[in-house]
């Protein structure tokens, strides 16, 4: 029996595990799947070495980044991206980490796109946005960031956006855990008054199903969509990808 799961922080709100239990129940596979809930990443050299029957993670927040020093290799595309959420270790007990978020979105978010779609707000700059931001950039979506706080790739803070600056921007990802269970009552700050019909408003977020951001969008008129689809499409590149290397 191979041990998978979920490597991340505050993370029993994840339908991770219950979507691969219930794989691996239906379809009679030997694996099991769990939740490694850490406080920081340095514990990962631990977990690693007490538990040698684990064979793969996904990866979450807020890990996707601060988790590459740990690995042996690099995937191109997630060497790319500078993210990972899934790891592989092989019989040697090397890690190697991939992107599977990006190969998520790009079908997620597919069926939703307009030709009018030209140009993108990126909610956050944390892992999951960078592979957002590689997925758009292949698309030929043009796109920018909205960040807390000045950095030099960022264009918006939450306190320069304006209901004009988000008029132009016909599609707004949110890439932030603001607005995940519990904290169902929160939502990032931007002002929502500029969104319009022709808006789609795409959350990361699947728990709860409608967060209050994509609630405010569709009050606007937006096109709205969670990231259920997204986390059952990179799922699925996962295990394809561990069951290659298992």
């Amino acid at each position: 029996m191979s041990r998978l799961g979920l490597l991340g922080k505050h993370i029993s709100y994840s339908f991770s595990r219950n979507y691969f239990t219930q794989k691996f129940e239906t379809e009679q596979l030997p694996f099991t799947y769990e939740n490694f809930d850490i406080e920081d990443i340095s514990e990962f050299i631990k977990l690693i070495k007490d538990n040698p029957d684990i064979s793969g993670f996904n990866v979450t927040i807020p890990y996707k980044e601060q988790v590459i020093p740990y690995l042996d290799t690099l995937d191109k595309k997630a060497k790319k991206i500078g993210a990972v959420n899934t790891i592989t270790k092989d019989t040697q007990g090397r890690l190697k980490g991939y992107n599977t978020d990006c190969y998520g979105f790009k079908k997620s978010i597919k069926p939703f796109l307009k030709k009018h779609h030209k140009k993108a707000l990126i909610l956050g700059t944390g892992g999951a946005s960078k592979a957002i931001a590689y997925t758009l950039k292949k698309s030929k979506i043009k796109f920018d960031y909205v960040s807390r706080s000045e950095k030099p790739d960022v264009k918006f803070t939450y306190d320069t956006l304006t209901s004009e600056v988000i008029s132009k921007y016909e599609i707004i990802i949110n890439c932030t855990p603001i607005g995940t269970h519990p904290n169902v009552n929160s939502c990032p700050d931007i002002p929502y008054d500029g969104i319009t019909k022709k808006h789609l408003l795409y959350d990361l977020i699947y728990n709860p199903e409608e967060t209050k951001f994509l609630k405010c969008g569709k009050l606007q008129g937006a096109k709205t969509t969670n990231g259920y689809q997204m986390l059952v499409f990179q799922a699925e590149k996962a295990w394809r990808i561990w069951n290659l290397k298992t």
